[in-house]
C-alpha cells in the first residue's frame, strides 16, 4: 500500500524540532477519483483495490494550529454610506432660502388681511352682530379643517388628553382676540383699530419677558416709545373715536399677543410640540366649541335667510362676503402661525404692525394721521434692526 502524500502550507516556516501536530487541526479533504466502488470511512476513502486516495492538508493556517488567527484580507470591500452623497447646502444658500420662505409668507399674511379687513368690515356694517360673526369664521375654518383631515391633505394628529388641556387656553384667548376685533372693527373705522393694534409689539414685549423670559434690549424698548406716543396721538384726533372700540382693541392687543406667546412656548416644548399646522387647526375647532353656545346665548340665531330678509339686508351678497372674510381670515391667520413657528412674539408683532400700516395706506386707502404713521415706521425700522429673526 502506499503510503499518503502530505502537503504543508508554504507560508509556514519548519523548526529544526518537530513537533506532533494536533489532531484536531488536521483537516484532510478527500480527492475524487475515477475509479469506481469506492467507500468513505469518517475524513478517508478508500477503493477496492486497497489503495487509499492521497490526502491533501488544508493550506489555512488555522487549520494546522488553531491558537494563531486567520490573516485579514488587504482587500477593500465598498460600502454605502448612510447619508446622502449628495453636495450639502452651504450656510449662505441656505440662509437665502430661508429668508425667502419668509418673507413669501409674510406677503401672503398681508394679502390674505387686507381682504379679510375689506369684507369683513362690509359684514360688519350691514350685519351689527359680532359674536355671530366671529362663530362663522370659526365654523368655516373647522370645516376646512375638517376636510383637511378627512382627505388626508395633511396627517390627523394624535393628541392626548393632556395637550388639549394644555392647548385650551391658547383656544381661549384665540376666541377672545377676535371677538374684540370684531368688536372694534363694527364700532369704529378699520384705520383706528388698526392704529390701536399698532401697539402690539409693547404687549409683545411685555408678555414675553413675563412667559418666555426673553427680556427686551434698551434698542427694543426706545423704539416702543414713539408706537406708544402716535397710538396716543391719534387716538385724540380721530373722528370715530368711542371707548367701546378704543378698549376692544387694546383687549385684542392683549389676547393675541397672549396667544402668540403661550403658542411660541408650546411649539418649542419638546416633550408636547405640535408643529404649527396642526397647533392651529386644533385651536380653530376648540375656538367654535367655545363660541357658538356664547353667540347663541349672547345674539340668538340672526343669521338665518327670514331674519336677514326681515332685516332688509341683501341675503346672498351677506353669505358671499361672509365666507369670503371667513377664508380670508383663516388663510391668514394660519400663515401668522407658520411665520410664529419661524421667528420671535416680538419679531411676528413688529411684521403684524409693518402690515396694519400696509393695510390701512394701500389697499383700504385710509391713511393714519401723519404722526402715527411716522412714529409707527420709525418704531418698525428701529424693531427691525435690533430684533433678530
Amino acid at each position: 500500500m502506499q503510503s499518503s502524500a502530505i502537503s504543508f502550507s508554504p507560508s509556514l516556516s519548519l523548526s529544526t524540532r518537530p513537533r506532533k501536530l494536533p489532531v484536531q487541526g488536521f483537516k484532510p479533504l478527500s480527492v475524487p477519483s475515477p475509479v469506481s466502488g469506492r467507500f468513505r470511512y469518517g475524513s478517508a476513502v478508500f477503493s477496492p483495490s486497497g489503495k487509499r486516495s492521497p490526502i491533501s492538508c488544508s493550506l489555512k493556517q488555522s487549520g494546522w494550529f488553531p491558537g494563531i488567527p486567520e490573516p485579514e484580507s488587504d482587500r477593500v470591500v465598498p460600502r454605502a454610506s448612510s447619508e446622502s452623497v449628495g453636495p450639502e447646502e452651504s450656510p449662505k444658500s441656505k440662509g437665502m432660502r430661508d429668508t425667502l420662505v419668509l418673507g413669501t409668507l409674510f406677503g401672503l399674511w398681508y394679502l390674505f388681511n387686507i381682504y379679510f379687513n375689506i369684507y369683513n368690515k362690509q359684514v360688519l356694517k350691514a350685519f351689527h352682530y359680532p359674536m355671530t360673526v366671529t362663530l362663522v369664521q370659526f365654523a368655516v375654518g373647522s370645516v376646512l379643517v375638517t376636510l383637511m383631515w378627512t382627505l388626508n391633505l395633511y396627517k390627523r394628529p394624535k393628541i392626548s388628553g393632556a395637550q388639549l388641556v394644555a392647548i385650551l387656553p391658547l383656544a381661549l384667548v384665540h376666541t377672545l382676540g377676535n371677538l374684540f376685533t370684531n368688536m372694534s372693527l363694527g364700532k369704529v373705522a378699520v384705520s383706528f383699530t388698526h392704529t390701536i393694534k399698532a401697539m402690539e409689539p409693547f404687549f409683545s414685549v411685555v408678555l414675553s419677558a413675563m412667559f418666555l423670559g426673553e427680556f427686551p434690549t434698551l434698542w427694543v424698548v426706545s423704539s416702543l416709545l414713539p408706537i406708544v406716543g402716535g397710538v396716543a396721538l391719534a387716538s385724540m384726533t380721530e373722528a370715530s373715536f368711542n371707548w367701546a372700540g378704543f378698549w376692544s382693541a387694546m383687549a385684542s392687543n392683549l389676547t393675541n399677543q397672549s396667544r402668540n406667546v403661550l403658542s411660541k412656548k408650546f411649539m418649542v416644548k419638546k416633550e408636547e410640540s405640535l408643529d404649527n399646522i396642526t397647533l392651529f387647526s386644533i385651536i380653530t375647532i376648540m375656538s367654535f366649541f367655545l363660541m357658538a353656545p356664547t353667540a347663541i346665548f349672547m345674539e340668538g340665531i340672526k343669521f338665518t335667510p327670514s331674519y336677514l330678509q326681515a332685516a332688509g339686508v341683501n341675503v346672498n351678497q351677506l353669505y358671499t362676503r361672509s365666507l369670503l372674510a371667513a377664508l380670508c381670515f383663516h388663510a391668514y391667520q394660519q400663515v401668522s402661525y407658520m411665520i410664529l413657528q419661524r421667528v420671535s412674539p416680538v419679531t411676528h408683532s413688529v411684521g403684524n404692525c409693518v402690515k396694519r400700516v400696509v393695510a390701512n395706506n394701500i389697499r383700504l386707502r385710509h391713511c393714519f394721521t401723519g404722526f402715527a404713521v411716522t412714529t409707527c415706521e420709525i418704531g418698525n425700522t428701529t424693531n427691525i434692526q435690533f430684533e433678530k429673526l
